[in-house]
């Protein structure tokens, strides 16, 4: 079903690539939209540039597809980091209003509402739950939904969480904290860089207000791309911190200085983007993120783990598993040892994997085979015992 050939996904002729949560390998075909581009503009100068608005609408169109959300809710981003500033800064917040995340958010989805107390705001954190028992004591596991309830209260205006941790691999049920947030007014503002392209993601249905995530981790596009989704309700309540010429009615008008914004995703593409890159993440959306069905990738990824932990020796590299509902595309691993020398020593048998608070990460996409999965086990296996 699924084409995992090396044409399409050249970095299997030397590596079984197990890092997707990282940097993932750029889809072959995303690389040759940016060696065209390049290439066109070299020779004809502003003529690619032509195409900026095509370009644009073309990778929304398919993040519709995708997400079952409307084109026009979405902005294409630097990275996560631009996407939760804009969102976090242009946010009306008043001294006292509550914002609710988890201890352990990565720094993108964290230092933006950290800086919100400046205002006057006060940031609540979740502190870790241990659905898992003892298993990884010390290290970041994931946050429960009674916690969730007990923290909000009517001075609660958004809860700013990941789809999925980056260090555990614990995934919300968005569903859930969706309903729960939409019952009560609050707005769900989600960082999806780890799930978006591994797992199903519904920004309309879940009744997320704001998302945000990066390009080059599991939607196999350039370093340097991300994207937005804002909800129209949730877009016409923010006020605009960055500015530039792209962001007015009026368009290529410059001396026209009239202030009349755009109301869709575009009134935050405050300038000149990178267009190759949009042009490479669209290809790689549009080519294989909809070709396949979410749910048909996400037991692709799922499938290969269980590959991997039924040939490890689980005794010495012991997964973090889940509920159903909870597992993502990362598979955490606890282990004794540097784990930075583990992720090097296999990286010299040509098998990359990555380390993140405490755990080593196995993070197979849907290109891998079981051949890679099994080479990864045995070469665990085959490691000195410290």
């Amino acid at each position: 079903m699924f084409d995992k050939s090396i044409e399409l996904f050249p970095i299997k002729q030397e590596t079984a690539y197990l890092a997707n949560c990282g940097n993932a390998p750029l889809y072959s075909h995303g690389a040759d939209e940016i060696a065209a581009f390049s290439s066109a503009r070299t020779l004809t100068g502003s003529g690619p540039v032509a195409a900026y608005g095509q370009i644009l609408s073309s990778l929304k169109r398919s993040l519709a597809d995708l997400t079952g959300a409307e084109s026009e809710n979405f902005s294409f981003m630097k990275n996560t980091a631009e996407a939760m500033s804009l969102i976090a800064n242009g946010y009306p917040l008043s001294e006292g209003d509550e914002i609710i995340s988890y201890v352990h958010e990565y720094p993108s989805n964290h230092y933006p509402w950290l800086v919100q107390q400046r205002r006057g705001a006060r940031l609540v954190l979740l502190d870790d739950t241990d659905p898992i028992g003892d298993l990884a004591p010390g290290r970041p596991r994931g946050w429960s939904m009674d916690d969730l309830e007990r923290a909000a209260t009517d001075r609660t205006r958004i809860v700013a969480i990941s789809h999925v941790q980056f260090t555990s691999g614990f995934a919300a049920n968005l569903a859930e904290v969706g309903e729960f947030c939409d019952q009560r007014g609050i707005d769900l503002v989600v960082d999806v860089a780890q799930s978006l392209g591994a797992l199903p993601v519904r920004p309309e249905e879940w009744h997320i207000s704001a998302m945000a995530g990066s390009g080059w981790k599991w939607l196999l596009g350039p370093v340097g791309s991300g994207i937005m989704y804002t909800s129209p309700e949730f877009r016409a309540k923010l006020d605009m911190v960055i500015t530039g010429a792209n962001i007015v009615v009026q368009g290529t008008d410059y001396l026209d200085h009239t202030w009349n914004l755009l109301e869709d995703g575009r009134k935050f593409e405050y300038s000149t983007v990178q267009l190759s890159y949009a042009a490479a993440l669209g290809r790689s959306i549009s080519e294989v993120f909809c070709k396949y069905d979410p749910q048909d990738v996400r037991d692709e990824i799922f499938r290969l783990q269980d590959v991997f932990l039924s040939r490890v020796d689980t005794k010495r590299y012991r997964p973090v598993l889940f509920a159903p509902e909870h597992r993502s595309g990362i598979l955490a691993i606890v282990t004794e040892g540097d784990l930075s020398e583990i992720v090097a020593k296999l990286a010299a048998d040509g098998i990359c994997v990555s380390a993140r608070g405490g755990y080593l990460r196995i993070a197979p996409h849907f290109y891998n085979d079981d051949d890679e999965m099994i080479r990864a086990a045995d070469a665990l296996g085959s490691l000195p015992q410290s």
